[in-house]
């Protein structure tokens, strides 16, 4: 399944086992590696036609390694879903490289209403299962496993 048949950019893979979902994601630069990896995080969710944008949160990570930085980047949208009950629709991410890499992201989205919203899967985690980011030619990609 992908999001935009003009370019990939991301695409769910075999089920890994019964309780999991993998996934790769793509992008041409690191931003857009991590927003379409958080998309998939966000359709996997709800149907993205029942969420609105009304709501922002901002945060920013810091990390040595890309991996632990998308890891980390996962594990705080999956983080604010619980703790604020939210679901998102949108992600903007600026990654900058220094001596470490430094992630600004912007998530919007609304607070969960079951009669509004259509609510897919309750994704319990990110796993290091086959988690890994790589560039390949002129592109990045990553595969993610989660727990639902």
């Amino acid at each position: 399944m992908n999001i935009n048949n003009d370019r990939k950019k991301y695409k769910f893979l075999e089920d890994v086992a019964i309780a999991d979902v993998a996934y790769e994601a793509y992008g041409k630069d690191l931003n857009e590696l991590f927003e379409n990896a958080a998309m998939a995080i966000f359709e996997l969710s709800a149907n993205l036609d029942t969420v609105d944008a009304k709501e922002k949160i901002e945060f920013e990570f810091e990390n040595d390694k890309i991996e632990n930085l998308l890891y980390d980047f996962l594990s705080e949208i999956l983080f604010l879903k619980d703790s604020k009950y939210m679901v998102f629709k949108k992600v903007k991410v600026s990654i900058k490289e220094n001596k470490k890499y430094h992630l600004k992201a912007v998530l919007e989205g609304e607070g969960i209403n079951p009669q509004k919203q259509q609510l897919e899967n309750d994704i319990k985690a990110v796993t290091m299962h086959m988690f890994e980011v790589k560039k390949e030619k002129n592109k990045w990609k990553a595969v993610v496993v989660v727990d639902i």
